[in-house]
């Protein structure tokens, strides 16, 4: 609150709301009349009625005129009030849309950035999952090859031990029919085994490398699937953060102007 002090005359100043002033003028008393030199009274004469109400009349003009200077100094008390206030407030909002344009200018670069770095990640992403989808191709495709050589492998191997037979019942040929038999059954139970040996190594062979293949794949799968989760955490904070951008810079508005 500002309070002028005029004599006996007050003016109170009250800030009622932001931008808003009340102005509250409490008006003195009117002054005595101002002592005027009485003329001598001449000694045994009376004052006429006329005489008396010249006098007040005077009085009354003084006392108007006092007033008027009064009321003179108090309109110019208010008017600098008042041209104090208005700059003030021209000060206030310029600092407003300063600070507005400033907070605006910030989001828009703090926006570009985000989205810059959104589409770089989905970039990223989009290339490592093509890498995967190729390194998945390639591995089926070996995985194709190497049971195709298996198969060309068994199939070479079975037509050599029936060539080997065939060339050894031709040789036993003139043996009687039981040692024929005999030794038949030894190479068949023979390469049977070596056969199955074979085989043997080789399935634990592919399931080894079969195994290892599946817990690569898994690796590069979880990965792909943590960037996918971070690119959702993103996008659901680029929805979310207009809002509270927004709140944010009224908060900061308000206060800078309070």
């Amino acid at each position: 609150m500002v309070a002028i002090n005029l004599n006996t005359t007050e003016i109170r100043c009250q800030e009622k709301s932001r931008g808003g002033l009340s102005y509250e003028v409490i008006l003195a008393e009117p002054a005595p009349n101002v002592a005027v030199p009485k003329r001598p009274v001449t000694p045994g004469k009376n004052v006429s009625v006329e005489e008396i109400e010249q006098k007040l009349k005077a009085a009354e003009e003084r006392r108007i005129s006092l007033e008027a200077k009064k009321m003179a100094d108090i309109s110019n008390k208010l008017a600098k009030v008042e041209e104090a206030t208005r700059k003030k407030d021209e000060i206030t909002n310029e600092f407003i849309t300063q600070t507005k344009e400033q907070l605006e200018s910030k989001m828009e670069l703090h926006v570009e950035k985000r989205e810059a770095i959104i589409s770089d990640m989905k970039e990223k992403l989009k290339i490592h999952a093509q890498e995967i989808e190729k390194t998945r191709e390639t591995l089926e495709q070996q995985k194709v090859n190497e049971q195709k050589a298996i198969e060309e492998k068994l199939k070479t191997a079975q037509t050599l031990r029936d060539e080997n037979i065939k060339k050894m019942l031709n040789r036993l040929k003139e043996h009687n029919t039981i040692k024929i038999a005999e030794i038949k059954s030894q190479v068949d139970q023979l390469e049977s085994q070596k056969l199955e040996e074979k085989a043997r190594i080789i399935e634990n062979k592919l399931y080894t490398a079969e195994q290892n293949r599946e817990k690569e794949l898994q690796k590069k799968i979880e990965k792909v699937q943590k960037l996918e989760r971070r690119a959702e955490l993103v996008r659901q904070n680029k929805a979310q953060a207009p809002q509270t951008q927004d709140l944010d810079g009224q908060q900061n508005v308000i206060a800078s102007s309070g």
